[in-house]
């Protein structure tokens, strides 16, 4: 279990507030995909599906599980969701955020761009 307190709780809750990022988080729980799969699949557009999980990324609740080669030789990133559950707690001075991990990610520290 990670524990965030107050401060870091309210960008990660808009993030976790957004429909998009709540699609691609929730899409790659079980099995990493590539963002092609994840547009797909939600019915997103491809810019603001890489947009988002660039920001993902960098917010740590997503990450690179593996990097294969597609017939045209290009790299395809593989992303996972750092995030099994979440729960939120506001209390009288307080706010807690708690995530569940999902596992380990094998890539970690991967800068992405396009």
């Amino acid at each position: 279990m990670v524990t965030f307190h107050y401060e870091e709780t309210i960008p990660i809750l808009q993030e976790l507030a957004d429909i998009i990022s709540q699609k691609i988080i929730l899409s790659t729980i079980d099995a990493p995909k590539s963002a092609q799969q994840i547009a797909a699949e939600n019915h997103l557009p491809q810019s603001s599906t890489y947009k988002k999980i660039r920001k993902l990324c960098t917010m740590k609740l997503l990450c690179v599980d593996k990097i294969q080669l597609n017939d045209s030789g290009k790299k395809v990133f593989y992303y996972k969701s750092k995030v099994r559950s979440c729960q939120f707690h506001l209390g009288r001075g307080e706010s807690v955020l708690q995530f569940e991990k999902n596992g380990v990610c094998v890539i970690e520290g991967i800068r992405i761009s396009r």
